[in-house]
């Protein structure tokens, strides 16, 4: 993405611009870098156990793990900032002239589209997220033990993405007319938490018995 990434900034200036009264970014964006905060610790999971003779054995699992936490990672990275773009078209959307019918119809036909379009984004947010919290498990079965606690914030924090998604997610198909989208959207989305509620709880379980 260009300069203005959000993930391009300091964490300072996202800081201030995330709690001034700017509508982007929002919690939509925030969900996307908790994920990305969650993928990165799996990494770093997966770094502390490489090259360890010690760990002999899970050497080729912690690649893929790897490989699979820096994917993710840029994968909710760029997401940090298209789900601001994302909103940004819903405001630009209502934003339109409505002083007649015509005018009216291309408000309303380029507002549902922007919706969707932010619906989508967190969609798709909810269900990397979970990607990540998948990736937890074998972290914590297989990691670095010095390295546990990590994976257990790490499964945390895909939750918290995920569940901040779904926020998202919801509040924008309050304002969509199609109800087959809806219905189906917000179906994806529950099926994604329940997912990410089961893989909390069985890695955070099996994190504290590790520890």
């Amino acid at each position: 993405m260009g300069k203005d990434a959000y993930i391009k900034w300091s964490l300072e200036d996202y800081l201030e611009r995330l709690a001034s009264d700017s509508p982007e970014p929002g919690g939509g964006s925030v969900a996307a870098l908790v994920g990305a905060l969650g993928a990165a610790l799996v990494s770093m999971v997966a770094n502390l156990t490489l090259g360890k003779p010690k760990y002999a054995d899970v050497q080729d699992d912690m690649a893929e793990l790897e490989q699979r936490a820096a994917e993710l990672r840029a994968e909710l990275e760029e997401l940090v900032t298209l789900d601001a773009h994302a909103y940004a078209a819903v405001s630009k959307a209502m934003k339109m002239p409505k002083e007649d019918e015509t005018q009216q119809a291309e408000r309303t036909k380029a507002l549902q589209a922007a919706l969707r379009g932010a619906a989508a984004v967190p969609i798709k947010i909810a269900i990397s997220a979970v990607e990540v919290a998948k990736l937890c498990l074998p972290a914590a079965e297989k990691g670095n033990p010095h390295a546990l606690s990590d994976a257990g914030v790490a499964v945390l924090l895909a939750d918290a993405a995920s569940q901040a998604a779904a926020l998202n997610v919801k509040i924008n198909l309050n304002w969509i007319d199609d109800e087959d989208f809806v219905r189906a959207a917000w179906t994806e989305v529950e099926q994604t938490l329940s997912e990410a509620v089961e893989l909390r709880e069985t890695v955070l379980a099996l994190t504290y018995d590790r520890l």
